[in-house]
């Protein structure tokens, strides 16, 4: 098979013939429909510091994926060749103190497909049998390619509140890249009062506008704090969504949160944050939630249930699709910041 490695350390990947993996106990093999290229990717494909520090090559990256089984290895009795499925990449240790606390997706083990496994750039991919999500019904194939960063936003969105501080509620969103924007669409069908997006990017603002959000505010020219009080009568936003780890827009977040409101952090600062933890979090007892990957399995269900109905539709984030022979573009694409969500398909 084909498959995209990164063959040692440096900028770059090669598309190598590699044997197509054999599935192992309670393993299975997954032909690859198609496989969207994420943040991560792109640190790994500059190879960044953090990848640096992280990856060892040989190995085969990409991790967010949808494709029909293929083989199924030794124990493996609940899912059939054949069945289509989507991956949770978090793969836990299931014996830590967190993994038996119903909290396997922050394993103190935790391992990463494409990451710390070999990955879905490539025609087929092994991954743990518990970790494939049955796609079903009303769920296109290539959005079931995105149902794990789409998990990731509604993650965010719903928080551990469950979703129930978003209804009839001011939401802020801050950052729209591919989860931004999909947390935008996701608080639009929670039935958010007002959704504002706070994006520097032109084109991101205009896909957020389709993605359902009422007031769009370009930091670049506007202050975001101030038009988020304006638009919420002086009050603030019950809900930030941080999305962009942008260490003045985190700042910006508590201060455009609502007293008693609940910020999601899912962004990733490069550096230290500095925060008025008196004013806007301490006195106003706020909610400040980190946020990674997906609960398992319950953000699952709740992402299946928003695409399969079409309560979410995300084909507007998905500005492009090409042949994985073509990964240098879709990596240049991805970091033009004139796209939002690329996927490569290794098929024919």
């Amino acid at each position: 098979m084909r498959a995209l490695r990164k063959v040692s350390p440096g900028p770059g990947a090669e598309l190598v013939e590699v044997p197509v993996p054999e599935p192992g106990e309670g393993e299975i093999l997954v032909r690859v429909h198609a496989a969207s290229v994420c943040g991560t990717d792109l640190h790994i494909y500059d190879w960044n510091e953090w990848a640096a520090a992280r990856i060892r090559t040989p190995m085969t990256f990409g991790h967010e994926l949808a494709g029909h089984v293929d083989a199924v290895g030794p124990e493996v009795h609940h899912i059939q060749p054949g069945t289509f499925v989507a991956a949770e990449t978090h793969i836990a240790c299931g014996h830590c103190s967190t993994c038996r606390t119903g909290r396997a997706h922050i394993c103190e083990n935790l391992r990463i497909l494409g990451v710390d496994t070999d990955g879905a750039f490539a025609g087929y991919v092994v991954i743990p049998a518990q970790n494939a999500w049955i796609v079903g019904e009303g769920i296109d194939p290539d959005a079931a390619s995105i149902m794990e960063p789409f998990g990731n936003a509604v993650h965010a969105t719903f928080g551990t509140a469950g979703g129930e501080d978003l209804a009839t509620n001011p939401v802020a969103v801050i950052g729209c890249g591919p989860i931004g924007l999909f947390s935008v669409a996701i608080a639009r069908a929670a039935g958010a009062w007002k959704v504002i997006a706070i994006e520097p990017n032109d084109e991101r603002r205009a896909l957020a506008s389709k993605m359902g959000a009422d007031i769009l505010v370009d930091p670049k020219v506007e202050d975001p704090v101030q038009m988020v009080l304006e638009a919420t009568n002086g009050t603030g936003a019950e809900v930030v969504l941080e999305m962009s780890g942008n260490a003045a827009a985190i700042d910006q977040g508590t201060r455009m949160l609502a007293r008693g409101g609940r910020m999601s952090l899912l962004g990733l600062p490069d550096r230290p944050v500095t925060l008025d933890l008196n004013d806007q979090v301490i006195f106003k007892e706020a909610r400040l939630q980190g946020i990674t990957g997906r609960e398992m399995f319950r953000t699952w269900q709740q992402t299946t249930t928003l695409l399969s109905t079409g309560r979410v539709d995300v084909a507007p984030v998905i500005t492009h699709r090409l042949p994985l022979d073509r990964f240098e573009e879709a990596f240049e694409t991805t970091a033009s910041g004139h796209s939002a969500k690329v996927i490569m398909f290794p098929g024919d």
